[in-house]
């Protein structure tokens, strides 16, 4: 066991780093768009790789910045039952979500977005918009972001486990909705 919380530890350090860059896109993403904003309405000027990069950004922040949401477990999860139960129950939650829903859906979404990426990356793929920019590092982002996650989840199952064995203590900060 203490290899595989090794494992996640390293994994979670991984996505610590991934979660810190995406935390600059978003300040990026805000720059740019004010920016954008600035240069539109004050001198009539655009540019549509302006647009685009903070469409760019958008995606990195959110498939980089999702397997780091779910390490802090900040994740979007339905409270309805999860609120009521006991840590235990919440563990077996975890695990079992993790196992049939998370890690499937990851394996499979990175394994279709991989070749969408290489084929673009090949014939080196631009945006059809006058000043668009090329769309393979943004494809790139895909299958990284899905791997990511996978990789996260099974960060996720190993520290559960753990806990089930007693071998670290259970502190998956769960907060109670307010509603």
């Amino acid at each position: 066991m203490q290899a595989l919380l090794a494992f996640s530890r390293a994994i979670d350090w991984i996505n610590d780093k991934f979660g810190h860059i995406a935390n600059w896109m978003v300040l990026w993403a805000c720059l740019i768009s004010a920016g954008n904003a600035f240069s539109r309405y004050l001198f009539s000027e655009s540019s549509n790789g302006w647009l685009e990069i903070q469409w760019y950004l958008f995606a990195g922040m959110v498939l980089l910045g999702g397997p780091y949401t779910l390490k802090m477990n900040e994740h979007v999860r339905v409270d309805l039952v999860y609120g009521f139960v006991s840590e235990r129950t919440r563990i077996w939650i975890d695990i079992i979500g993790g196992l049939l829903f998370l890690l499937p859906i990851c394996l499979i979404l990175t394994y279709f977005t991989w070749p969408w990426f290489v084929d673009s990356w090949r014939i080196n793929e631009a945006s059809s918009n006058a000043g668009g920019l090329v769309r393979w590092p943004v494809k790139l982002v895909l299958p990284i972001g899905f791997a990511l996650m996978a990789l996260q989840g099974i960060s996720e199952i190993i520290k559960r486990i753990a806990a089930l064995e007693h071998v670290i203590e259970a502190d998956f900060k769960y907060e109670k909705p307010l509603q």
